[in-house]
């Protein structure tokens, strides 16, 4: 992501083309394509890349730009658009005759390009119609608000929000139906909270991340990017994940740690089982957060961590639970 009124600046990326290490010749998935900064940087490298998106706004951009993505139009393509979510980049990628790759990236979350366009309703910088789709289809944030119930509401705001008053923001919430625009949520959660101008940091940026992540069903779908990741890399295969706040970061975490040690603590009399499932990913690399240099340049990436791993050679383990 990058700030407002700035060019698109993908964040980390010097780190994760570090990891993704693109040779000429390789197929690589750009799971989250955006703007397209990590795709450029690829094929720069002599890479081809099937670049997935969810929002039409991120590909048509592409598509109108073949100055930029001459790419597109070689023989055979070294970029190939696919306007769908990642969770299918394993189905998306069958179907373009491919089963393996060398790498994936994925950049996890709301782009900078939908947080700055006050139509598309996912932030309350600028007033905007309560929308939060990434696919622009769908039941928006503003169905939800105004149709969920309750209970509903504030389960959302706990679970995706980490909001410890869910309960309050939700009854509030409730007692202003209908609410149609990005202020008028924003106004109706600073109220419940006791909202004072100026502090550190607006209270209502944990409602709108719980309400976004539930429209979108984007940790659902980052479990199964994850998944297609692991389906589609090739033994030696990288893997790098982008995340911006702990839900995601977490679930990121807990799949490279389940992958690297499967099969572990299996008993050594039951040799046949830790075979069936041994550590799909090696040589995990530690978090790496953006340094001072980029955080002066890029303020939007101060909450980015970036995960990493190798494929190894073990089938993958979505493959062993659809067998059984």
């Amino acid at each position: 992501m990058s700030a407002p009124g700035i060019p698109h600046i993908p964040v980390l990326v010097e780190e994760v083309i570090a990891a993704l290490n693109p040779q000429g010749g390789d197929l690589i998935v750009d799971a989250t394509l955006g703007a397209g900064g990590y795709t450029r940087r690829l094929l720069d490298a002599g890479a081809t890349v099937h670049a997935f998106d969810r929002d039409p706004d991120a590909i048509a951009a592409i598509r109108a730009n073949p100055v930029r993505w001459p790419e597109l139009e070689t023989v055979p393509p070294r970029l190939v658009l696919h306007p769908r979510r990642f969770s299918e980049m394993a189905e998306g990628m069958a179907e373009a005759g491919v089963d393996a790759v060398d790498g994936v990236v994925m950049d996890i979350g709301v782009s900078s390009m939908q947080l700055d366009q006050a139509e598309r309703g996912f932030a309350f910088a600028s007033d905007g119609p309560l929308d939060m789709r990434m696919s622009q289809d769908g039941p928006s944030a503003a169905d939800f608000v105004n149709e969920a119930d309750e209970a509903d509401i504030a389960d959302v705001l706990y679970l995706y929000g980490e909001e410890r008053q869910s309960r309050r923001v939700a009854r509030a919430i409730v007692a202003a139906r209908p609410i149609e625009t990005t202020g008028e949520l924003a106004r109706v959660v600073r109220k419940a909270l006791g909202y004072r101008p100026g502090a550190p940091k607006d209270p209502a940026t944990r409602s709108f991340q719980a309400i976004r992540i539930h429209v979108n069903g984007e940790l659902d779908e980052l479990d199964a990017g994850l998944a297609g990741a692991e389906t589609l890399l090739r033994p030696g295969g990288r893997l790098a994940v982008v995340t911006f706040h702990s839900l995601e970061d977490r679930k990121v975490k807990h799949f490279l740690r389940d992958a690297s040690t499967a099969g572990k603590a299996t008993s050594r009399h039951l040799p046949q089982v830790a075979a069936a499932n041994a550590p799909t990913f090696d040589s995990v690399a530690k978090a790496v957060r953006p340094g001072e240099a980029e955080l002066a340049v890029n303020p939007r990436s101060r909450s980015a961590t970036l995960r990493s791993a190798v494929r190894t050679d073990a089938p993958a383990r979505n493959a062993h639970r659809s067998a059984a």
